[in-house]
């Protein structure tokens, strides 16, 4: 199957400053992709460039199979985007509003109440959109985005700005959009975000990708051990031990590859061992952790 976005090496450089530093990425039909780093990792710059707004320095980017520098329109007609805040009229209603875009775009009236039901926007569509909250000022962008119909959308940062039931109700409805069979690329900061409704991910720090592949994969399931005081005995014990492996120091814990039915095996040669133990439990690390580990692996 092809893949929706692909891109080659793709750059972008700002004078001496590289923006986007040869990221190769492969995003499925059907898919949530996650696009995360922190602020200024070159995510927006990124979706610039798919999108066909910015130009690469080098590489290539294809878009539902379209080369984006050279076929742009194509690719455009079945690609909705939401790029940070969206900006529409104050004093138009949000229905209003969507008609107007709708009008520019040639798409019949019919679209602007099936996009505003797609966001459960149908009831409050004709209020006005200064008195939307923040939460459904992002939902009506990411109505402007479906009235087209496209097969992917692209959304930087949805749930900025939200609080909590907002950004619950951003992640219920990038589920409904990919159970509808769109592909969605996702950016975002917020990790935890991310880990809850992506399959996929990249890890974008400085400009780099530093870690690709699937939530599930990314994610260190392991054996946490937190002793009282004696930590070298400790780590020299689980050292020696053959089937303890990957040892690293999570806060005041080891976290270790180990059987999950050896908990009581680990209790009871750090005992004989003369270290105490406070506490032994499976432990599975968060997207966040991950995030952190890897990012401060590249420091190094």
């Amino acid at each position: 199957m092809d893949a929706v976005i692909r891109t080659e090496e793709l750059t972008k450089r700002f004078g001496d400053r590289v923006a986007v530093d040869r990221i190769n990425l492969e995003i499925r039909p059907g898919e949530i992709f996650g696009f995360l780093g922190p602020n200024g990792a070159g995510k927006t710059t990124t979706i610039g460039m798919l999108l066909g707004l910015i130009r690469p320095t080098s590489g290539r980017a294809f878009v539902l199979g379209y080369d984006i520098q050279r076929e742009a329109a194509a690719a455009l007609r079945e690609v909705g985007a939401m790029i940070e805040a969206p900006a529409f009229y104050p004093y138009l209603s949000g229905r209003d509003n969507l008609r107007v875009l709708a009008r520019a775009a040639g798409l019949p009236d019919r679209r602007v109440d099936e996009a505003l039901a797609q966001v459960d926007l149908t009831a409050r569509g004709r209020d006005r959109f200064s008195a939307y909250s923040q939460g459904m000022k992002q939902r009506l962008g990411i109505a402007a985005a479906l009235l087209h119909e496209p097969r992917l959308i692209m959304l930087d940062e949805p749930t900025n700005g939200l609080d909590p039931a907002g950004q619950l109700e951003i992640r219920n409805l990038v589920r409904s959009l990919s159970g509808s069979g769109r592909t969605v690329f996702l950016c975002s900061h917020l990790l935890h975000e991310v880990e809850q409704v992506c399959q996929r991910v990249a890890i974008l720090k400085q400009g780099r990708i530093i870690a690709q592949g699937d939530v599930a994969s990314l994610l260190r399931r392991g054996v946490l051990v937190r002793t009282i005081g004696e930590r070298e005995r400790a780590e020299a014990i689980l050292r020696s031990t053959p089937w303890v492996s990957r040892i690293s120091t999570y806060g005041d814990a080891f976290l270790i590859d180990a059987p999950g039915d050896r908990t009581a095996d680990l209790n009871a040669l750090l005992t004989a061992g003369g270290v105490p133990v406070a506490e032994i439990r499976h432990y599975e690390t968060s997207l966040e952790e991950f995030f952190l580990e890897v990012t401060a692996e590249r420091e190094r």
